[in-house]
């Protein structure tokens, strides 16, 4: 299925959202929850299934959604079409401060690998999928899983990361990586993790134990604050110090 063309632009700068354009019957799915506005004419549905494939049946909506549920995402996504005869505006915002990356992937080598809450919205007509780490280490403390997400199509996608996004462009070379700091990459690069040098520099060195490689020819998109990060850096602030699932800000996202 052919992805619906929409226009969008980016506003604000610490706390990023994305405005999107759609002309009458023109569709853009999201994740539950991200909506910050929307125009009159725009309709939503909460629907199982990416509503890639127009006659996908109950079954095939099924896995689709199950995918989704083992990713740690809503069982369902929402479609906002424009139902009136003009243009219409709907905004989707990132549930904590970062920036939003603008990705058509019609442009790319090969489908988009995202972390696991890392997908925002994208055009109707994009697949979404599951693909799994191969190499038991990388699941284990790569910081990302054992389960990412997929996507594919030609048309544009939006992801959320934490903090300031770095695109990196790979020609068959190896980027090491914070285990943390890896937002989505293409699926020809090779994301695996290894030991953080010497023991003492492992112990010492505050960069933690492993960092994540990636290698091959391709493009990386990295995050300069991952969300584990920030709640560890305000952790010390909260009502029980040193746990940072008990912090100020961690109970808020557990909300």
């Amino acid at each position: 299925m052919t992805s619906h063309e929409i226009d969008y632009k980016i506003l604000g700068n610490d706390i990023q959202m994305v405005e999107v354009e759609l002309d009458p019957q023109e569709t853009v799915i999201a994740e539950a929850g991200t909506m910050v506005y929307m125009d009159e004419s725009i309709r939503f549905e909460a629907k199982m299934g990416d509503g890639s494939q127009a006659n996908q049946g109950l079954l095939g909506k099924l896995i689709s959604a199950g995918s989704r549920v083992l990713t740690g995402e809503s069982l369902f996504l929402t479609h906002f079409t424009n139902d009136g005869f003009a243009k219409a505006r709907v905004a989707f915002s990132a549930p904590y401060p970062g920036t939003i990356i603008p990705v058509d992937l019609k442009t790319l080598r090969s489908p988009l690998v995202v972390q696991k809450d890392g997908f925002l919205c994208a055009a109707k007509g994009t697949k979404f999928s599951i693909v799994f780490n191969r190499k038991l280490g990388a699941g284990l403390v790569g910081g990302e899983g054992f389960i990412l997400q997929k996507l594919e199509g030609d048309g544009k996608a939006f992801v959320h990361a934490g903090g300031t996004v770095i695109r990196k462009d790979l020609n068959d070379e190896l980027l090491r990586v914070d285990t943390g700091c890896v937002v989505a990459f293409e699926n020809t690069i090779d994301f695996d993790v290894e030991k953080a040098g010497s023991m003492k520099s492992m112990i010492f060195g505050g960069e933690g134990l492993f960092v994540a490689t990636l290698r091959g020819t391709g493009t990386v998109w990295l995050q300069s604050m991952p969300i584990r990060k920030l709640i560890q850096a305000l952790a010390p602030y909260g009502r029980n110090a040193g746990k940072e699932n008990q912090s100020i800000l961690g109970q808020f996202l557990e909300r």
